[in-house]
């Protein structure tokens, strides 16, 4: 084409106008707030939440381990404006949470954890008994144990002897919790404690509910336990949904859905009289280590003390979407200027396009790793994916410029690197799908990281190293039934995952039929 070829300003304008209104779209549509009922209001408080005393930079597993009571002391604080109680789950450390309830008005439920280690068990034990007989008009009740049975550290026969040896000490109440299966396994223990405390938790069943059925199969539990123990009261002592992380068959955590579950779950236990606690006060960035992004975001406040909007006012599922959008648009302005000015109407539809799916596509990415990465490798392995996607655009955009000046010799330099861009990408694409293949319960879908190169390099292929491209391509095409076998069929974000991967083994296959000059 002449060099003197005017700019087809009409076609890029159309799909600027169209790039910009799908990327606003998209961001104000995974963002915008959502009005539900209120639940809790300063008048109104909602009767218990679990609460363990770290601090957002705290875990558990530290060494050497210090609670800091100034931080309790400000979350009771907090705690009391929405609640009538908490609940706790170990005495290690907490000696001092008796007197900050009394100070804040607040109730306790105290727990002693059971594990396998008798003498851990014996000292916790010990301290339960010694802060409900000194604490009595705080103690409401005590829990022996919190789901020792599941983690099968504990005989049931060792539970009731633990139980019985508090009873006879104290005066409050005696319980244990565990999953509500396990007390239908061990009915034996029933008889021993006070009231029954199960755990109704319906994203993480062996068949997950999703949010719309999540109520009624609590309502239908809670309805089966009242049945099945007709002179035991009933405590649902667990029970929530995660506000992120990633989805299991038609259970998909959210802002909203968490909202959604929280106050159904609440109007219906205060219409049918149930006691309950919910999980749980804050987000507890520890324990994604253990559970994947998911553990870390049960709370009903967040890890700063901030609201999340689950109990009450407008809930976001992508509260920060204003600064993602922002961000996008900063990366579709630079995919316009690394293009410049384009000469054939086609590339004039595609260059605005293709930054508006770079930047949907990265920011959905880096929203991801703010949510998920735990440890500096996650974050180094997302940075690396970042690179790469930037690299893909560049690349992509000064293909579709007119390759002049610096544009051509930027365009003649990354085109001789092009075929290991792709290899990079098919080599993330075969590291991740064997994790979601072989270990994916706590790994979110990484669809977003892949979206980019795949279909760059499926319009435009481009020559790579053959040998290294055709076992990616096995690895990540071998991967796609077995993946969605394990999710189930209903998983959308199982399904994301798999069109994209299919998209990059064709985006591979396409470059192997191109034969480097």
């Amino acid at each position: 084409m002449p060099a003197t070829a005017r700019f087809p300003a009409l076609p890029y304008c159309l799909a600027l106008l169209l790039g910009l209104l799908a990327l606003v779209g998209y961001w104000y549509g995974l963002g915008r707030s959502v009005v539900l009922p209120d639940v809790a209001s300063a008048s109104h408080k909602l009767q218990c939440a679990s609460y363990t005393p770290f601090d957002k930079d705290q875990s558990p597993y530290d060494q050497p381990f210090t609670l800091r009571p100034e931080r309790m002391d400000a979350d009771l604080a907090l705690l009391a404006t929405r609640f009538e109680c908490i609940r706790t789950y170990s005495m290690y450390g907490l000696e001092a949470i008796p007197a900050l309830a009394r100070k804040h008005g607040l109730k306790l439920m105290i727990g002693a954890w059971v594990s396998s280690d008798p003498i851990a068990t014996q000292k916790e034990v010990e301290l339960l008994i010694a802060a409900a007989n000194a604490n009595p008009d705080v103690v409401t009740s005590v829990i022996v144990g919190n789901e020792a049975l599941l983690r099968k550290e504990v005989t049931a026969t060792q539970l009731v002897k633990l139980i019985h040896t508090v009873k006879s000490q104290i005066k409050q109440p005696v319980t244990y919790a565990d999953v509500w299966e396990f007390w239908l396994q061990h009915p034996e223990i029933a008889p021993a404690v006070d009231f029954l405390t199960i755990h109704l938790l319906p994203y993480w069943e062996d068949d997950p509910s999703g949010i719309d059925q999540a109520l009624k199969h609590v309502g239908d539990v809670r309805q089966t336990f009242g049945l099945r123990f007709p002179d035991k009261d009933i405590l649902i002592g667990e029970t929530g949904w995660p506000s992120q992380g990633r989805q299991r068959e038609t259970a998909v955590p959210s802002r909203v859905n968490q909202a959604k579950f929280m106050r159904g779950f609440v109007a219906m236990a205060e219409a049918n009289g149930w006691h309950y606690n919910l999980i749980e006060a804050f987000d507890q960035p520890w324990k994604r280590l253990n559970e994947g992004a998911v553990g870390g975001y049960w709370g009903l406040f967040d890890a700063d003390r901030q609201e999340k909007g689950i109990l009450a006012g407008p809930v976001s599922n992508v509260p920060y979407w204003r600064v993602w959008l922002g961000v996008g648009g900063a990366i579709l302005l630079a995919a316009l200027v690394l293009g410049g000015r384009v000469r054939s109407t086609r590339n004039a539809l595609a260059l605005p396009l293709l930054g508006a799916v770079a930047a949907c596509s990265i920011g959905t990415w880096a929203e991801l790793t703010r949510v998920t990465a735990r440890s500096p490798d996650e974050w180094a392995w997302a940075a690396v994916l970042v690179m790469l996607n930037l690299s893909v655009l560049a690349h992509a955009a000064l293909a579709l410029s007119a390759r002049e000046g610096w544009r051509e010799r930027a365009f003649a330099w990354m085109e001789r690197r092009a075929g290991w861009l792709v290899a990079m990408a098919g080599f993330a694409g075969a590291v991740m799908m064997l994790a979601m293949v072989f270990d994916p319960r706590y790994r979110s879908f990484p669809s977003a990281a892949l979206v980019l190169p795949a279909l760059v390099y499926l319009v435009r292929p481009v020559g790579g190293p053959r040998r290294e491209m055709v076992l990616l391509a096995l690895i990540i095409g071998a991967g796609i039934a077995p993946q969605l076998y394990r999710e189930g069929l209903l998983n959308q974000q199982a399904w994301g995952w798999a069109v994209v991967s299919l998209l990059m083994v064709v985006a591979l296959w396409r470059c192997l039929r191109v034969r480097k000059v």
